[in-house]
């Protein structure tokens, strides 16, 4: 329940729904909770998320933005009007989240009160995040933009030189029965403008009928836009139970030493799967296994191919996807790359409809009209005489 005291001043009673993984809290989070997230620089696609929700106000343990790279997060938050607020720095308490998490609790003008569970109230201080604030980030961000860009270099470049032998090697081989040997293959991650770019090749895909790969919550994606994935790469912890029955088949990827803790989630929901131990990113494997597949084509949504991308995900450099790009990129192409090049073809179906649907009008027209049909008679009759 949300109070309006004066202005200026704003209170809210609520349960408190908290996890230190933000794409985790969304899945169980609604309009009528609050927030709690450990999340420094908030991306655009938690932001998303979010705000798919309904959720209105939402505390985080870390900052929104540090200034390191401009993350767009927080910007996007309040403008859509959610009310966002930082714990101050000197109020260390690791154990926050499992504290409030589920908890009541009441946020009255930036002080959050709850009961723990021996009955003793606490008061946390909060700081309002306003978009004065993040503008001035944003500023600094934009500052050390270079700086920031050197380090990733260096870092992509000797990760990329440690590990370039994995990538020269061959994946495992499996047994798929998905084949895309001389196919085109959409690779989808749920990453930005994947909504956009999923509607923009709507044409291409129900013409070329492609094989659909969904890493991860990309397979939710497809679901989403009507689609049901051929394949589904991924380690499993951002893909719905859902998604995961469609009839897809199942490729876990593992850990280049065999762990893959996504595997017993498949299993309990009594799932046939494949394993895959491969290194780099579960985007960089579906990418490779339809390369090694000898697919024709490789077209990918919502794949992360930029610093800002990989620094939003906590990666520090992207020798995996570096590598994987140089090694494919005679079939990679990305889906606004298709959508330039790619123009419908006409078929004689579709003249035949088209013909079919100018025709339709003109003859009710003739049908309707006594005059129109009087005049129809007098050709008929016309055409009879000097064809005969």
């Amino acid at each position: 329940m949300i109070k309006r005291k004066k202005p200026g001043s704003f209170s809210s009673e609520a349960v408190v729904l908290a996890d230190r993984k933000t794409k985790q809290l969304c899945k169980r989070l609604g309009s009528e909770h609050i927030a709690l997230i450990d999340h420094a620089d908030v991306d655009e696609m938690a932001a998303g998320s979010l705000l798919d929700t309904g959720v209105q106000t939402v505390i985080n343990l870390s900052p929104y933005m540090t200034g390191q790279y401009p993350a767009e997060g927080a910007r996007r938050l309040l403008a859509a009007g959610v009310r966002l607020y930082e714990i101050p720095a000197n109020y260390d308490n690791p154990s926050m989240i499992d504290q409030l998490n589920g908890c009541q609790a009441s946020l009255t003008n930036s002080q959050l009160r709850f009961s723990t569970t021996q009955g003793v109230e606490t008061i946390i201080p909060l700081q309002m995040v306003t978009t004065e604030h993040i503008q001035a980030k944003w500023t600094e961000a934009n500052v050390t933009l270079d700086e920031t860009l050197s380090l990733f270099i260096d870092n992509t470049l000797q990760y990329a030189s440690r590990e370039k032998d994995l990538f020269l090697k061959p994946l495992c081989q499996l047994d798929l029965r998905t084949r895309m040997e001389n196919r085109h293959v959409v690779v989808v991650v749920r990453g930005k403008h994947y909504r956009e770019d999923l509607q923009t090749l709507h044409a291409y895909i129900r013409e070329y009928r492609p094989i659909l790969i969904g890493v991860d919550g990309g397979a939710d994606a497809l679901i989403q836009a009507g689609y049901i994935p051929d394949l589904i790469v991924g380690d499993m912890d951002s893909i719905s139970d859902k998604a995961l029955m469609c009839g897809a088949e199942i490729v876990v990827h593992a850990f280049s030493d065999g762990r893959a803790p996504g595997r017993w989630r498949v299993s309990d929901l009594g799932l046939d799967y494949h394993l895959l131990p491969a290194p780099g990113t579960s985007e960089d494997v579906a990418m490779l296994l339809a390369y090694e597949n000898n697919a024709e084509l490789i077209v990918t949504i919502g794949t992360h191919t930029n610093m800002i991308d990989f620094l939003e995900k906590g990666r520090k450099g992207m020798a995996s996807t570096l590598l994987v790009r140089t090694k494919i990129g005679t079939k990679l192409i990305d889906a606004k790359g298709v959508n330039q090049l790619y123009q419908p073809r006409w078929s004689w179906k579709l003249w035949g409809w088209c013909i079919a649907a100018m025709l339709t009008p003109i003859t009710a027209a003739l049908m309707i009209n006594p005059v129109a049909r009087h005049v129809a008679q007098m050709l008929w009759t016309q055409w009879r005489t000097w064809a005969f």
